[in-house]
């Protein structure tokens, strides 16, 4: 027999102190699963599920125009030289982003509705207009900083 004072008791009372430990914790971490509605904007739009890196919202910006325009985007819709509207790599389509010039603090607010750029060191492709409103279309580049205003759905454009 065992005695309720013995070195045997504490073993069992040390084994049973774990398990309601472990079981806790395991039940804290459920209970901490962000709900759906914890990974909405402000908007309602969902947030990515992963952190954006640095280097996708700060390096050198580009942009596209004529050549392009009236051609299917990557979320299926035309592309229209004139709208504000960029191409970048990650984010979902339909974030909206603010773009600044740091060099110059000049800044506009566009949509992304296409993929790219596909050149090195690139982290955006600017419409036309946007491109004209930070005064980058003669210098054809400038490095720019990304702030992203509205995370996008994600949703591509489907034709009627």
């Amino acid at each position: 027999m065992v005695s309720s004072t013995g070195p045997g008791s504490w073993v069992g009372l040390w084994f049973a102190a774990l398990v309601v430990v472990f079981v806790g914790v395991g039940c804290g971490a459920a209970i901490q699963t962000p709900r759906v509605d914890d990974l909405r904007d402000r908007n309602g739009n969902l947030r990515p599920d992963r952190p954006v890196d640095e280097d996708e919202l700060i390096g050198e910006a580009s942009w596209y125009g004529e050549r392009h325009h009236g051609r299917t985007t990557a979320n299926g819709e035309r592309f229209d030289m004139d709208d504000f509207t960029a191409a970048h790599r990650t984010l979902p389509f339909n974030t909206v982003v603010r773009v600044t010039d740091p060099r110059s603090r000049k800044s506009v607010v566009v949509r992304i509705n296409d993929r790219g750029p596909y050149h090195k060191g690139r982290i955006i492709d600017l419409s036309r207009a946007a491109a004209d409103d930070l005064d980058m279309i003669r210098r054809g580049k400038a490095r720019v900083e990304l702030e992203i205003l509205v995370w996008g759905d994600g949703q591509t454009f489907h034709h009627l």
